[in-house]
């Protein structure tokens, strides 16, 4: 009974996680499908190792090499790295299915609610990171915190520079900034038909990423 309780649970949850967390908001179906196997799969192998006669160390290897995971073909976001941890862990709950009987539901409730908080878009929604290659090459730091403020109408910009090419006259950085509320509906009023804003057209970017 502890242990259908805690598949129970456990398919709860993932449907919860993989379907109205993370699909509704990143519209990723490939990932769907590899946060479910990814947990069906926890599932079943410790499951089995529960039946049989295995020293602890096996496990935490299972747990080591499951959690060291990494698709190569495909790059993720840390955001998708960490449904992946998430959907891990509720399998590795739901497979051992230690007792007492509600401490499974419970933790996987406790799990599933802290994603959804983290991932909601009343946390920390105006703050957000670019890679951008410049049609420049700015050395001075300060004009490049200001071009960088006023492309974005941020209010808070930290930037890496990550390569400055003097011979294509670009500048490759990582910024990370917070937007101003007060002009973020102000860009939305400029945005030409093509979807971008009249600050987009007037800044240099040859190549964006957004992560």
């Amino acid at each position: 009974m502890p242990f259908a309780i805690a598949v129970g649970t456990d398919l709860v949850a993932i449907v919860i996680l993989a379907y109205v967390l993370y699909f509704r908001r990143h519209r990723r179906r490939d990932l769907l499908l590899s946060y479910v196997a990814l947990n069906i799969g926890v599932v079943a192998v410790t499951s089995a190792l529960g039946s049989v006669e295995v020293g602890v160390g096996l496990g935490m290897g299972l747990f080591g090499i499951l959690s060291i995971i990494r698709l190569r073909s495909d790059q993720i976001t840390q955001q998708e790295i960490a449904y992946y941890f998430t959907a891990l862990a509720l399998g590795l709950l739901a497979g051992l299915h230690p007792e007492p009987m509600w401490l499974t539901p419970v933790l996987s409730a406790l799990v599933i609610l802290a994603i959804a908080i983290l991932d909601s878009p009343l946390i920390a929604s105006s703050t957000h990171r670019h890679t951008l290659t410049l049609d420049r090459a700015i050395t001075d730091r300060d004009a490049l915190i200001a071009h960088l403020a006023e492309m974005f109408a941020a209010d808070t910009v930290r930037v890496e520079v990550l390569d400055i090419d003097l011979v294509r006259d670009t500048t490759l950085v990582d910024v990370r900034y917070k937007t101003l509320p007060r002009r973020r509906s102000g860009a939305a009023k400029d945005a030409q038909p093509g979807g971008r804003t009249s600050a987009d057209h007037a800044a240099g970017i040859l190549d964006t990423e957004v992560r």
